[in-house]
């Protein structure tokens, strides 16, 4: 295969991602994050804890080899915890190269949310989960919270998991 012939295929694989979400119960509500971000999505598993990590940092899991952070994302939102159970689900995410966990209720499915069927959020009020809230989604009529997982994911204190986590895969 060329190199012209490779760069079709990854313009294919990126146009059959445009548009697509994942969708996730989170609480009651439905959400969705762009299915480009996600590498896989596996049950709950023993998740070994980090000292001195954000609350909404549960821990690490061992993912075939590799060490990958999870955040519960209802802790995230500052919402009520509640037991993991048979339908939870981690969510792996890959966001330039770093690898983290997130942890949901339940997984739906993936949605086709066209473009012009995204809206702004809403800026109402200063709830904790809004600044991750990419768009608003309309599927018939449904409403599924679109979230930046980017957002999500890097802050202030996402960095410093990520430089632990790879300080500790560089000691290994």
């Amino acid at each position: 295969m060329s190199s012209i012939d490779s760069a079709f295929v990854a313009i294919d694989n990126e146009d059959t991602q445009k548009d697509k979400y994942l969708t996730f119960h989170l609480a009651g509500e439905d959400y969705g994050i762009e299915i480009r971000f996600v590498i896989e999505i596996i049950g709950i598993q023993k998740i070994t804890e980090v000292p001195d990590m954000p609350d909404f940092i549960r821990g690490v899991i061992n993912l075939r080899g590799k060490v990958i952070p999870v955040m519960d994302v209802r802790a995230r939102f500052g919402m009520q915890a509640r037991d993991y159970d048979d339908r939870t689900c981690i969510i792996v995410v890959n966001i330039d190269g770093t690898e983290v966990g997130l942890v949901v209720d339940e997984v739906s499915e993936v949605a086709d949310i066209p473009a012009k069927n995204v809206e702004p959020p809403p800026r109402t009020g200063k709830s904790t989960g809004s600044r991750y809230i990419q768009g608003m989604g309309k599927i018939g009529e449904d409403v599924k919270i679109l979230l930046d997982v980017q957002k999500l994911l890097f802050d202030e204190e996402m960095n410093r998991l990520m430089k632990r986590a790879n300080d500790d895969q560089e000691q290994e």
